[in-house]
């Protein structure tokens, strides 16, 4: 947000170009009502990037998974087969991509703080939550901590990946069900949630400096679980496990946070069934000796 308020903001949005007009979901105003309009600020709503101009005018992008946003030099062409729409001011371009085929970026403009509020799908901001605000959304239905922390209606802007950090910082399994868990646990989920945010929030920004964020993946090498299937665990060196379901990947360490037991991947333990270790100690069994 940073390095896109330093570039726009104050700026007069000179063109819109839509390469792909499924990204567009909506029509009054249109999109180009926004056109020679001076951008007045920013707002994050959730996940979506909420671009304010004159007239309670609002362009709202929602990456979605796949997709990008670039600063460009003035003019620049779209992407082909990528390439969404571009948005041009007088020193640069904005471009949005979605490198995926299923296309869930979105763009909407709407008019009116409550036509914005209405894309917002109601989450609490952690970053600024006192813990028994973070448990009353916690504990208002019960689900898996997974489904609770990724689930917007509960917290505003926890991804996959984060999620996959917090819980190993707070040694909870990721199938832990929320109406079971002790106030000392809720306790702890609430303090590593603001810790790994702050973190991660502070070391991109310094990544960063005064360029814009063009290598923005969910895969990190800090990263103390996500993405890092078999690797060693940071904390205690066993290996790194994952339970994939649908797009998403969930990653863990079954020493740190389940107890030593392995959690059933729908795909694996399905291929292997009784040869599924059920444990760490069955796992490490299963290596070969060097």
């Amino acid at each position: 947000m940073d390095a896109l308020q330093r570039r726009i903001v104050g700026r007069t949005l000179e063109n819109i170009r839509v390469a792909s007009p499924f990204v567009v979901r909506t029509y009054d105003p249109p999109i180009g009502a926004a056109k020679g309009k001076t951008v007045e600020r920013l707002a994050r709503i959730g996940k979506r990037i909420a671009i304010g101009f004159p007239d309670e005018l609002w362009l709202v992008i929602h990456l979605m998974i796949a997709g990008r946003l670039h600063w460009r030099e003035p003019g620049a062409k779209l992407a082909r087969g990528y390439g969404l729409a571009a948005f041009d001011f007088a020193d640069g371009t904005l471009t949005l991509t979605e490198a995926s085929p299923k296309k869930r970026a979105s763009i909407h403009m709407v008019r009116g703080e409550a036509a914005l509020r209405a894309l917002d799908a109601g989450g609490i901001e952690v970053m600024a939550s006192e813990l028994a605000a973070f448990r009353a959304a916690l504990t208002r239905e019960n689900h898996t901590l997974k489904r609770a922390l990724t689930d917007p209606h509960l917290f505003s802007g926890i991804g996959n990946a984060y999620s996959d950090e917090i819980l190993h910082r707070a040694q909870l399994s990721p199938i832990a069900m929320t109406e079971k868990l002790s106030d000392a646990e809720i306790a702890r989920l609430h303090e590593a949630t603001k810790t790994v945010l702050a973190e991660w929030i502070a070391r991109l920004g310094a990544q960063a400096g005064e360029k814009f964020p063009e290598k923005v993946t969910a895969f990190r090498p800090e990263m103390a679980v996500h993405g890092k299937y078999k690797q060693p665990c940071p904390v205690c060196g066993t290996p790194v496990q994952r339970i994939v379901h649908a797009d998403n990947e969930t990653n863990y360490c079954p020493r740190c946070q389940t107890g030593g037991r392995m959690l059933a991947d729908r795909a694996l333990s399905r291929l292997l069934k009784s040869d599924w270790p059920k444990t760490v100690d069955e796992l490490e069994q299963t290596r070969p000796s060097r």
